[in-house]
């Protein structure tokens, strides 16, 4: 299972990649948890995150936007929605995986 966290935006609009190739039995069966604990159903699309970020409070507008991808699984939330699950699993990719910039 490839595991791809894309941080975007940002004061200096730096795109930043961590990627995470969990490939043996024991990678994925570490993985998996923190991949299936996370809400992907409950992803909102892309245009009501788009909503979500434009309606942004005054002082918040160079927040990061994450796009998310867990084998099958994909999902793009605004910085402040990356809680719980989903910080453990940008935690957890940002620690272990190979970072890029873009």
């Amino acid at each position: 299972m490839k595991i791809t966290v894309q941080r975007s935006g940002g004061v200096a609009a730096i795109t930043r990649v961590w990627t995470v190739d969990a490939a043996s039995s024991e990678d994925k069966q570490r993985w998996m948890p923190i991949v299936e604990a996370c809400p992907w159903d409950q992803v909102p699309s892309r245009g009501q995150v788009a909503g979500q970020v434009a309606g942004q409070v005054a002082g918040q507008a160079d927040r990061f936007m994450y796009s998310i991808r867990a084998g099958q699984h994909r999902a793009t939330l605004p910085e402040t929605a990356v809680t719980g699950p989903w910080h453990t699993l940008v935690e957890h990719a940002k620690v272990e995986g190979r970072e890029t910039l873009r």
